[in-house]
């Protein structure tokens, strides 16, 4: 993209937060004697996984699904405290970032997620006050790389697709990004980013 973009549409874990699995999975596995890469598959793979993402599962009915199949004995609260502590308290990005792009354009959350971090996130971080629109997959039923939930944002963003930029750390979210003709930018990392930003005339140190 050589001109500033009308939107800028942000992924959120890995990007904007933090992600540290082993702070949660650990202690969602421990009596099953899993690590925390083995409860992360597990997870992934459960048939549950998609309704939980997607909105078709409450939290309370998620804490009581998995607290049968890891067999752990935690209450609602502690659970949602234990799931929420793989997100960072520290941003990726820093906030005067989010300040000066809110200034000249639409700035939108799109990511793939659950209520128990959505809630978390939004009342935690102060970066998301700058974000108009927040697409999130458990509340629109569909999740990345579906098209569906990309062209959801855009209409929320009041933009075309060569109007907007997506940054996501995910491969096959970029390049189902850019198959709509979108510009895509794959996050690897801040600097590389705010260079980018930087080039399009959109942030200033």
């Amino acid at each position: 993209m050589d001109t500033a973009p009308r939107a800028i549409i942000f992924d959120v874990g890995r990007v904007i937060i933090r992600v540290d699995l082993s702070r949660s999975m650990g202690a969602i596995g421990k009596l099953r004697g899993l690590s925390h890469a083995q409860v992360m598959q597990e997870l992934e793979t459960d048939k549950r996984w998609p309704d939980w993402q997607e909105g078709r599962m409450s939290a309370r009915h998620w804490h009581a699904h998995l607290a049968q199949k890891f067999h752990f004995a935690y209450s609602f609260e502690e659970f949602c405290a234990i799931w929420n502590s793989v997100l960072d308290p520290a941003p990726i990005l820093p906030d005067l970032l989010f300040e000066q792009l809110a200034a000249k354009c639409t700035l939108a959350l799109l990511s793939n997620t659950d209520p128990i971090h959505v809630a978390h996130f939004e009342a935690s971080y102060s970066f998301v006050r700058h974000f108009a629109v927040r697409v999130y997959s458990c509340r629109v039923g569909t999740s990345k790389p579906a098209p569906m939930i990309y062209h959801h944002a855009l209409r929320e963003a009041a933009a075309m697709p060569d109007e907007a930029i997506f940054i996501d750390d995910l491969t096959e979210n970029v390049l189902a990004a850019g198959a709509l003709g979108i510009n895509a930018f794959h996050f690897t990392s801040a600097d590389d980013l705010l260079v980018e930003f930087s080039r399009l005339g959109l942030w200033t140190t």
